[in-house]
């Protein structure tokens, strides 16, 4: 069975993305850059959304990084039920039901499984536990009123254990989680 991890980039607020704001919040720097070098070099299967799909494979030439490109050739199922083809050499369209095939996925595949973005996914993801690491990039602003999609909202409650942190940048705050499976303490 292979694992499943879901990075999701937040303000401290929780927003996962500005209408002001530029890519990662306008936050990259060297050490931010080494980790997502790092983690698009390692085997996996990506797995995405219609909308984070597009707006990745819509970036200009001049805004693709090595990273960028690395995705591009990197197996990936994007789960739409209105993206008619890709450009993507690995990619495929899966219109089938997210959670039976992500689940079919973990039991199948040969590499661990990662989303990024992909809000919606994560969600759906998060809600019917098929999540093994929730992996938050907290960038250090609030972005108030021009904030666009939050991503605990909607979220279904679950207990968590941390299972590592590191600031890189000595400004961003990397958190991972496992979920535990057990209820969260209540009054």
């Amino acid at each position: 069975m292979q694992t499943l991890t879901v990075d999701v980039f937040l303000s401290v607020d929780g927003w996962a993305g500005s209408v002001t704001s530029p890519g990662y919040f306008g936050y990259l720097g060297p050490d931010l850059e080494e980790w997502v070098a790092r983690e698009s070099a390692r085997p996996q299967l990506v797995i995405l959304g219609r909308r984070t799909y597009e707006a990745l494979a819509g970036l200009p030439d001049q805004a693709r990084d090595d990273s960028t490109r690395r995705l591009t050739e990197t197996r990936t199922v994007v789960f739409s039920t209105t993206v008619e083809a890709t450009s993507w050499p690995h990619t495929r369209i899966c219109r089938d039901d997210l959670l039976g095939e992500v689940a079919r996925l973990k039991r199948d595949s040969d590499v661990p499984l990662r989303t990024m973005g992909s809000l919606s996914v994560a969600r759906q993801l998060l809600g019917a536990h098929l999540v093994d690491r929730l992996r938050l990039m907290t960038f250090p602003l609030l972005v108030g009123p021009s904030g666009r999609e939050p991503f605990f909202a909607d979220v279904a409650s679950a207990d968590l254990e941390l299972v590592g942190n590191r600031v890189l940048d000595g400004r961003v705050l990397l958190i991972e989680y496992r979920p535990t499976g057990r209820d969260i303490p209540r009054a």
